[in-house]
């Protein structure tokens, strides 16, 4: 029997609906990266628990509060690295897409030090369609 990373433990008491879920386990210099050209207004570094709650805070504003994340899969990658893929839902300017994202997560000593968020390739085609059907 295969027992789980102790990475990917700590990695699913986090909740991307409820930020807070993530206190106990954020580093006090944790990195939040966003990174997409077609959202430029979230594109960034957010730092600390403030700037991940201020991160999805924007994200919700921008979603109307419909963003979900949806997890595929976690593989944990040596001591220290955590690779996800998730499908996240929402609504963009009032039409409902579906984008699916990886998000490297850097774990260490129990503690979520960096984690970088970014969309596949197609998601910038999707917004911009959607922007373009507008």
């Amino acid at each position: 029997m295969n027992k789980e990373h102790p990475n990917i433990t700590i990695l699913k008491r986090f909740n991307p609906a409820d930020p807070n879920t993530a206190a106990e386990i954020l580093a006090e210099d944790f990195v939040w990266h966003y990174i997409n050209p077609k959202l430029t207004e979230l594109e960034g570094d957010y730092f600390g628990l403030s700037g991940l709650k201020d991160f999805f805070q924007k994200l919700a504003g921008r979603t109307s509060g419909s963003f979900k994340v949806n997890p595929i899969s976690a593989t944990a990658i040596g001591d220290n690295i955590v690779i996800a893929l998730v499908k996240d839902s929402m609504s963009l300017e009032g039409k409902p897409i579906e984008i699916d994202a990886v998000v490297v997560w850097c774990i260490m000593e129990g503690e979520i030090k960096e984690a970088w968020d970014i969309p596949i390739a197609q998601t910038a085609k999707m917004i911009r369609i959607v922007k373009e059907e507008l």
